[in-house]
């Protein structure tokens, strides 16, 4: 990494929700601490849920949002590296991001080594024990035929139907997603526990779980979940030797550090 250069990681903004107002409020938001950051990132780690909902027909992409996909087109073009890792909410991606937005696109978590720091990034949705019923259909939508089966809906019936049974979901999980649930019931800590048995890994950073956490792991390890952009506004930033996790809208005292 040049000296002068910084890595962002953001997940989780959710555009879509609850509703078109207050989403191009965020969306604003978002565009301009992206606009703020662009002088010193040398990469942006896109953690997926940019979008409560996103499906790519073969010939249309959903409306909306230009102002966040204008920026990150401006970004690439300026020569930043920008990584998407696929979620949950926006897991039905074709080719959009990389061919028009010559974005990096993953559908699983990935390995990366910066700085001889040795970084395992991914959204999180499937990760750690038990949530049976989510690995299920997480198979079941990530099937290429069930992906083509919904793109025979029309636009405007298939990305309404998405958008109903994703307000569903959330008003089920409710406010179960601000507590911290202890080092035993924290899914996604189990899983970290479970690699580090048979590597080492830095830096385990994971959104998905819509809570900013910064957790020592071991001496030498650190899970960081990136909290969200609904009620957080929290990113996290690699100078080259250290992670440190932040909120842009001054909310770091929400940030749940575990050392």
């Amino acid at each position: 990494m040049n000296a002068q250069k910084k890595i962002y990681f953001l997940s989780d903004f959710h555009l879509g929700a609850p509703d078109a107002a207050s989403s191009l409020e965020r969306e604003k938001e978002i565009v301009r601490f992206l606009d703020e950051i662009k002088n010193d990132a040398a990469e942006i780690f896109l953690i997926g849920d940019l979008f409560d909902f996103w499906y790519e027909y073969k010939e249309v992409v959903p409306k909306g949002y230009v102002r966040l996909l204008g920026k990150l087109a401006e970004l690439t073009d300026a020569g930043i590296i920008l990584h998407y890792f696929v979620g949950n909410h926006d897991m039905w991606l074709r080719d959009y991001f990389q061919k028009e937005l010559n974005i990096l696109v993953y559908f699983h978590p990935q390995e990366f080594e910066r700085n001889e720091k040795k970084f395992l990034i991914g959204h999180g949705d499937g990760l750690g024990p038990k949530d049976y019923k989510y690995k299920m259909l997480k198979k079941v939508f990530r099937n290429p035929v069930s992906k083509w089966m919904f793109g025979i809906f029309p636009p405007q019936l298939g990305i309404g139907l998405a958008n109903f049974f994703s307000r569903r979901s959330r008003k089920q999980t409710g406010s179960t997603e601000e507590i911290f649930l202890g080092e035993e019931k924290e899914w996604l800590l189990i899983y970290c526990n479970e690699v580090l048995q048979k590597k080492k890994i830095d830096f385990f950073i994971f959104g998905h779980r819509h809570l900013a956490i910064d957790y020592r792991l071991t001496e030498n390890s650190r899970y960081i979940n990136l909290g969200d952009w609904i009620s957080y506004y929290t990113y996290a930033i690699f100078d080259g030797n250290d992670i440190a996790l932040k909120s842009y809208k001054g909310k770091d005292d929400k940030i749940i550090f575990k050392r």
